[in-house]
């Protein structure tokens, strides 16, 4: 695992709790200690995380799309083996990994584009797995998808780039419903009722739970809620990136 952010950790940590065994690198020594103190073995560089792996290796990198992401990958191709896997988790636009594939596939190294689904939640409910790539490569890293996955949160969408396109879409369904939701309330707090909106969330949880949509209920604990730019969890992927590309594929959407 290269990257052990609040992602890479519960991945790493996810792992480890099934049995699998983790190597794992971040430029930060704090962060590779603590995952290490679960069971992880530390790695101080790149290089060493090739020499601790046997072949055929499966690397996973979980960091910041652009400049890290391609930092990370162009390193790691000049490392690893033919037969080894390269996964990039992360947010990365799906054009960006579909070449990449390609590159990485011309020195016989399989890459899998795995959108990653959790957050900080993860750890304990599962990760949702959206997997682009070679098929021989998805089947290499199963074990570990099976693992990080709640029952039936895996899939292999399709070839190399499908895997952050479907998690492109995914991230802009999100983000829509948490401002359909900011609207929502919004509007009724604005109303002529004088309205305990942590009463209605809970409500409407209720409802959702019990309808199969239940999830960590971030909105029963406040009073009003409100959608601000800049905040943590926002992206490209749900910005510019879904209506971009569906513009430059021509298709057509209602508004």
């Amino acid at each position: 695992m290269v990257g052990l952010g609040r992602m890479g950790a519960g991945l790493s940590r996810r792992l480890l709790r099934d049995g699998h065994r983790v190597v794992a690198f971040d430029r930060s020594p704090a962060a590779v200690a603590a995952v290490a103190a679960d069971g992880a073995e530390p790695a101080a560089t790149l290089e060493a995380v090739r020499g601790l792996l046997q072949a055929p290796r499966t690397v996973w990198v979980m960091v910041p799309s652009g400049e890290p992401t391609r930092e990370a990958v162009d390193r790691l191709a000049g490392l690893l083996d033919p037969g080894d896997v390269l996964i990039d988790g992360g947010n990365s636009n799906f054009h960006d990994s579909a070449a990449r594939a390609r590159a990485l596939g011309e020195n016989g190294i399989s890459f899998l584009d795995v959108g990653t689904s959790g957050g900080v939640w993860g750890l304990e409910e599962g990760f949702c797995l959206m997997v682009g790539g070679p098929p021989g490569a998805f089947a290499q890293a199963e074990p570990a998808f099976r693992t990080l996955a709640p029952a039936g949160g895996y899939a292999h969408v399709g070839p190399s780039g499908a895997g952050h396109y479907v998690k492109m879409i995914h991230n802009g369904i999100e983000y829509g419903l948490l401002q359909a939701y900011a609207e929502g309330f919004e509007i009724l707090h604005a109303s002529d009722y004088d309205l305990d909106l942590g009463q209605v969330a809970r409500a409407a949880e209720h409802h959702h739970r019990g309808r199969g949509r239940g999830g960590p209920d971030p909105l029963a604990h406040h009073q009003r809620v409100a959608v601000a730019g800049g905040h943590r969890g926002t992206s490209a992927l749900c910005t510019g990136w879904p209506p971009n590309s569906l513009r430059s594929a021509e298709i057509s959407l209602p508004a």
